[in-house]
């Protein structure tokens, strides 16, 4: 990241209080179409003439939030891991410290063993004989993950204890399903319970070596079997298993990690709330998760109103490689950044952390072969991606336990706003049209005047 001026025909901002010009606290801006790639402006310039207005009111307030950040796949942790020492350190101090240059980061997600963006699946508990079952879990361990994940996350805890971390599952172990195979398939009834038990094993031992799972996703894409790990689970049995097994599994163990639903597109709001319309699930349920391959962002206030005393979380969405700063900026922002926490998310976290220039690792059979990190590394090269700047823009600005505010829509401006447990507020807001938005920012009787060119994203704190 750099910090330098702006010339005055880029943008500008300006705060006025009782008429008399104060700077803002901060602003920071990406434009990619002028090269500018989250820097903040410290320049000012009167205001304009003809000002569309964004109405900010932080005394209606809607959700808090828990955080904005990434998944750490094996791969993700497998490039951090092949860095010398102090490259990685610098870069995990960037991605989740709290100085002046770094990002904060405050949420991670975890697959429950493999993910896609592994070398090969595997579960913790694979057996040698095919035919085996281990219904009691005796062989029960964190297998790969030690060797990668875990080394990885112990480092970034270091630099952020607080960091809240999700889990989500790809798939069963293959002997509890009825294709015996990592891709595809569904659970077998008669395995629920011990399914059950092998995700307390995993909160458990995660626990055991420093890690609090703060929430935990059901399933990841229970709708898209093709994956590789993957599994098939529709909303009767993954009601039937949280409300019979896993909901009591958890509350026997004394275990409070939050259980989430669905974790997959926004083309099927019908899913959650079939689920957290059963009356035995339903106790259990602390929210649903969502992603955005499918559908229209807006699904999500479609299950807030159907169960507003449920959380809504975004926990996934990928950027394609080679990725494009002008198109999937703007695009993840707008659908993102502002529309999932606008439609009741509680957080946003985008897909793998890192990536390297092969793409790899991934499965065979249904890996993705595409995915691009937020961050791309070649040895100790470090190249920041789409999906990094997006998050940027508010994981350095909105900590954990703000609420977002109620903030009015300008025309080709789609923006959100938030007050920070210190009482300082934050606005991102998008120019979403095909020429320059002057505008200003009305708290009360206080105006933050502002200009972004078509395409950029700002970030204004106050």
């Amino acid at each position: 990241m750099s910090y330098k001026y702006l010339s005055l025909s880029l943008l500008f901002s300006v705060f006025i209080s009782c008429s008399k010009p104060t700077p803002i606290q901060e602003f920071w801006l990406t434009d990619p179409r002028g090269g500018i790639l989250f820097e903040m402006v410290k320049e000012v310039q009167s205001p304009k003439d003809s000002l569309e207005t964004i109405v900010v009111d932080p005394e209606t307030t809607y959700q808090t939030m828990d955080g904005f950040g990434f998944t750490l796949s094996q791969g993700s942790a497998k490039h951090l891991l092949a860095m010398s020492d102090s490259a990685r350190s610098a870069l995990l101090k960037e991605l989740f410290g709290n100085g002046e240059k770094d990002i904060r980061v405050s949420y991670l997600r975890l697959p429950v063993a493999a993910s896609d963006l592994n070398e090969f699946p595997f579960s913790y508990n694979d057996l040698k004989d095919s035919l085996a079952t281990d219904p009691e879990l005796k062989n029960f361990n964190l297998s790969y993950d030690t060797l990668d994940v875990i080394p990885v996350l112990k480092q970034i805890l270091e630099i952020n204890p607080t960091i809240k971390l999700m889990a989500s599952p790809w798939s069963p172990p293959k002997w509890m399903k009825d294709n015996k195979d990592s891709r595809g398939g569904s659970l077998l009834e008669e395995f629920e319970p011990a399914y059950a038990q092998y995700l307390v094993k995993y909160i458990q031992e995660m626990e055991k070596l420093g890690f609090s799972i703060e929430a935990l996703t059901i399933q990841n894409e229970p709708l898209h079997p093709g994956n590789n790990p993957s599994l098939l689970m529709h909303p009767e049995q993954q009601a039937r298993f949280i409300g019979r097994h896993l909901g009591p599994a958890f509350q026997a163990s004394g275990i409070t990690t939050k259980i989430l639903v669905y974790d997959h597109n926004a083309d099927r709001p019908d899913y959650p709330i079939t689920v957290l319309s059963d009356s035995i699930a339903n106790p259990f349920i602390d929210g649903s998760a969502f992603h955005l391959y499918g559908g229209q962002i807006d699904a999500l206030s479609e299950v807030h109103q159907a169960f507003p005393d449920k959380n809504i979380y975004f926990t996934e969405q990928w950027v394609g490689a080679p990725g494009s700063l002008e198109g999937d900026i703007p695009w993840h922002v707008k659908n993102l950044l502002i529309g999932a926490p606008r439609n009741w998310a509680k957080s946003v976290l985008e897909w793998n952390l890192s990536s390297n220039p092969e793409l790899t690792p991934h499965t065979d059979r249904g890996g993705c072969e595409k995915c691009l990190g937020a961050v791309t590394i070649d040895g100790d090269f470090i190249a920041r991606n789409p999906a990094y700047f997006v998050i940027a823009h508010a994981s350095k600005f909105v900590d954990p336990g703000s609420f977002r505010i109620d903030s009015s829509v300008a025309e080709g401006l789609p923006n959100v706003a938030f007050i920070r447990p210190d009482g300082k507020k934050v606005l991102i807001a998008l120019n979403d049209s095909s020429q320059p938005i002057h505008f200003k920012i009305q708290e009360n009787e206080k105006f933050i005047y502002g200009s972004l060119s078509p395409g950029a994203t700002g970030t204004w704190v106050w």
